[in-house]
């Protein structure tokens, strides 16, 4: 193992062979590796074979890693019987992490999420590039031994992932508010939805880009949910309060008419989401730029080209819809040093952007 270059390509073992464990399956071999694999059901496995996420269907005695990708109520219990029959490592990519380490307690595993995901389903949905710029966290503990953290980073960062390390505990409230706790919010909002839409039929006819945006991890598999919330029940139950009580101080806020509040937190809320952290990259590197553009397909692929022709690197991305005609705007964060050659581009194709500094505060 070398520092700051990709490990050996070795062997590896993925216990679920779903969209999580067929995703890390797939790019493993992509890079080299020989990967066996298994599931509880076995014509999933199979089917993973035919994809090109398995070399094999079944165990690995000789593996360097098994990745156990499992529902949750099922990873430490997968975990303990592959650590009692060898001699490798173990990670897992459990949403949950506190009730997993304690679990297995073993030097040899280092709890693992990874923070990606998709819309699609199972191993039909799986892709090598799933956790590409994606946050995997690791989640390492005093009886973590040393070697065995250090190889697993390793091999996890050969998925394209960023690596952050958090203590199970730290992982498990901080995941509440950054996903837990959002994938039920959008479920709620997606459902009263739905229940307006039997009195109002143009209702979802009406969802604009927002509200497409905001409800999307709605559209996720809803059987992992149950393990997630019960194992995490402490922590979601306390951001759930914080929302509650959030909500119903914008309600209040909305029914006075308090407009100077509002515009304050709807700033406050602005600043943040603009300086979500980028790959690497503080906000006072960045700039964002907006480029009102027309609501058709084609313009981000002419705007992103164009990017790319200059040599200017697009660090994020997003689609803001408007509500109302056919316009939008591209909102687009890039390294500050290109900001006039990516400007003077755009003015000459006849866009009309707007800079802005990243940090708000």
């Amino acid at each position: 193992m070398v520092l700051g270059q990709p490990p050996e390509p070795g062997r590896a073992v993925v216990v679920g062979t779903g969209l999580i464990g067929g995703s890390i399956g797939m790019r493993l071999r992509q890079v080299g590796w020989h990967v066996t694999g298994r599931d509880q059901v076995g014509e999933r496995a199979e089917r993973a074979l035919a994809l090109g996420a398995l070399d094999a269907v079944g165990d690995d005695p000789g593996a360097t890693i098994t990745f156990v990708a499992t529902p949750v109520h099922v990873v430490a219990a997968e975990a303990r019987r592959v650590l009692g029959a060898g001699t490798g490592l173990v990670t897992d990519v459990g949403g949950v992490k506190a009730s997993i380490v304690e679990a297995v307690a073993d030097a040899r595993f280092v709890g693992g999420h990874p923070m990606a995901g998709s819309e699609q389903e199972g191993v039909d949905g799986a892709t090598p590039d799933l956790f590409e710029g994606a946050t995997w966290v690791l989640t390492p503990t005093e009886g973590t031994d040393a070697a065995a953290y250090a190889q697993v980073r390793q091999i996890v960062g050969t998925l394209g992932a960023e690596i952050v390390a958090l203590p199970p505990e730290r992982h498990d409230e901080l995941v509440a508010v950054v996903s837990h706790v959002p994938h039920l919010a959008a479920a709620t909002l997606m459902r009263l939805a739905d229940q307006r839409s039997e009195e109002h039929r143009a209702l979802l006819r009406l969802a604009a880009g927002g509200f497409r945006d905001m409800t999307r991890v709605a559209a996720g598999h809803p059987g992992i949910w149950p393990d997630i919330c019960s194992d995490n029940r402490e922590a979601i139950v306390g951001v759930l309060d914080e929302l509650t009580a959030a909500l119903q101080h914008m309600r209040d806020v909305v029914a006075v008419d308090d407009r100077k509040e509002l515009l304050a937190a709807l700033e406050q809320a602005r600043a943040a989401r603009v300086n979500l952290p980028a790959r690497f990259r503080t906000a006072a590197d960045l700039r964002e730029v907006r480029i009102p553009v027309p609501d058709r397909p084609g313009v981000v692929a002419d705007v992103a080209i164009l990017a790319a022709d200059l040599d200017v690197n697009i660090v994020d991305l997003e689609i803001a819809h408007s509500t109302e005609g056919p316009q939008g705007v591209l909102v687009m964060l890039i390294e500050s040093a290109a900001v006039e050659v990516f400007r003077a581009g755009l003015v000459g194709r006849g866009y009309r952007p707007a800079v802005l500094p990243v940090d708000l505060w």
